[in-house]
């Protein structure tokens, strides 16, 4: 049966007014309709016929006598039997029901006409080729003007067509109250029509707040490419796969990253009689964890393959030094957009107290900082480079730790880079010490743009290894320097 006949089919369910089937009964049992068993002539009977063949329920009605004087198409769909073949007729005996169960059926029909609401009983009916079907009926009893009885009309429908349609309500206020997925309606406009409460949580609002409010009040990013699946939805229909959406969602705390895995259906009016969409609904899963733990993985194996082929690389190189830059060639990768390498001068065994506290460091190597990006090169001369107190170099050497700093939201990022003796377009650093032999050599720092994240715990782990292997090498070099230049096993 079709969604329409269904949708109708619960107007007729028992929760309903009981003046509002007496209405329709009341009209039809006192004698045929028009159109459906003989001419009355009654006004509004041609009316009254059009109402009754046009119900997506099957219902028939009976005199005070048992005799039906109404039959509607629907219930000729489901019997098989035509109005014609049904009107006039004294019951279901010996046509519509078994004989043996003929009384009991008629019994219980007909008992309704002198008791008040409504009854609901389960029939086995005949169809006209001769098969049976389980009905679910619906009667009342018909009052007429006088207010005495004058008949029983009756509303039925397959039985597994009400299941199906109890399934249906049942699951629908399952999903808006136990799901453990986010369920949303949104109506054409985009606007949520319905909520269920594990996506107000996952949105951080009541389950009305939002009805009907723009989602881009709450989602701060990603708003956009939510709206634009919702609106290929509306235009295309379902997308073949669910759609995993990164969204930042304003909170009371604050704003939240967030990963939702997404399906979207597109809801159609069943009554009309080409598709009219009514909205979308959006089904969703917050797999954030899931999807940080992934990436990580992903960055960890990548950073790990980086420091191998770094090792490799540096293995080949016969200057120490080339090989402390290419240690941080391969680090940049993905990973920032500046490296600079910081020496303490070199007086001697006492760097740590006397060269590197000072703040007094000499650049030895350093990616371009204008122009195409290119790899980390010595620099020429070796020029001092005076770091102010607080410097997140000097700070790094002083802790024998690695130091973040990001430039703050209210001063522009080009003057603090400068201030700090970095490129203009800096807005994150990540100052790292070198230490050797118990010596600290220096400091290697690795720097980001605006348009990046902050540097993370995670990314200082990463750091110090990458400096744990550029501290060697230059430990190295300046060792071969300070010993004339011999290398061993050459």
């Amino acid at each position: 049966m079709s969604g329409s006949r269904i949708e109708t089919s619960s107007a007729l369910g028992p929760d309903e007014p009981e003046h509002d089937a007496g209405s329709v009964g009341a009209s039809a049992v006192p004698g045929p309709a028009p159109g459906v068993s003989d001419e009355s002539g009654r006004p509004g009977a041609d009316l009254l016929a059009a109402l009754l063949d046009g119900m997506d329920a099957a219902l028939c009605a009976f005199g005070a006598d048992g005799v039906i004087t109404h039959w509607n198409r629907e219930a000729e769909r489901i019997l098989g039997w035509s109005a014609g073949e049904a009107v006039g007729r004294a019951g279901f005996a010996g046509w519509a029901v078994r004989t043996a169960d003929a009384d009991e059926v008629h019994g219980r029909l007909m008992a309704v006409m002198d008791r008040p609401g409504r009854q609901v009983h389960e029939f086995a009916l005949l169809r006209k080729d001769g098969g049976r079907v389980l009905v679910r009926t619906q009667s009342a009893g018909v009052r007429g003007a006088d207010g005495t009885p004058a008949g029983v009309y009756c509303a039925f429908s397959e039985v597994h067509t009400q299941i199906d349609l109890e399934r249906a309500i049942a699951l629908s206020e399952a999903m808006f109250d136990d799901a453990s997925w986010g369920v949303v309606l949104v109506d054409a406009d985009l606007r949520p029509t319905v909520v269920n409460a594990h996506a107000a949580r996952a949105l951080s609002t009541g389950r009305t707040t939002l009805l009907g409010r723009p989602l881009g009040e709450l989602i701060v990013q990603g708003v956009e490419e939510l709206e634009g699946a919702l609106q290929h939805v509306l235009a295309e229909g379902a997308l073949p796969a669910p759609a995993e959406m990164w969204v930042t969602v304003r909170t009371a705390e604050g704003e939240r990253r967030r990963c939702w895995r997404s399906g979207f259906l597109r809801l159609a009016s069943p009554l009309a009689e080409e598709p009219v969409p009514l909205g979308v609904g959006w089904l969703f899963r917050d797999v954030t964890a899931a999807k940080q733990a992934e990436q990580e993985a992903d960055q960890l194996r990548f950073r790990g393959n980086q420091l191998t082929r770094a090792s490799r690389t540096a293995a080949e190189c016969e200057d120490p030094m080339e090989a402390a830059t290419a240690y941080l060639d391969f680090a940049l990768a993905g990973f920032a957009d500046h490296a600079l390498i910081d020496l303490a001068p070199r007086g001697g065994e006492k760097a740590d107290s006397s060269g590197a506290s000072d703040g007094r460091l000499v650049r030895v190597a350093e990616t371009p900082s204008g122009g195409a990006p290119g790899p980390c090169l010595p620099g020429a001369g070796a020029l001092p480079v005076r770091y102010a107190a607080g410097h997140p170099a000097r700070q790094a050497v002083d802790r024998v730790g690695a130091v973040r700093a990001s430039a703050a939201a209210a001063s522009p990022a080009a003057e603090w880079a400068v201030e700090r003796r970095w490129p203009r377009d800096t807005a994150h650093a990540l100052c790292v010490v070198l230490r050797s032999r118990g010596r600290t050599l220096g400091v290697v720092t690795f720097l980001r743009g605006a348009s990046r994240s902050a540097f993370e715990r995670p990314d200082a782990v990463y750091a110090e290894s990458v400096a744990v292997r550029v501290a060697s090498a230059v430990d190295l070099a300046q060792a071969l320097a300070a010993g004339g230049g011999e290398r061993d096993g050459r």
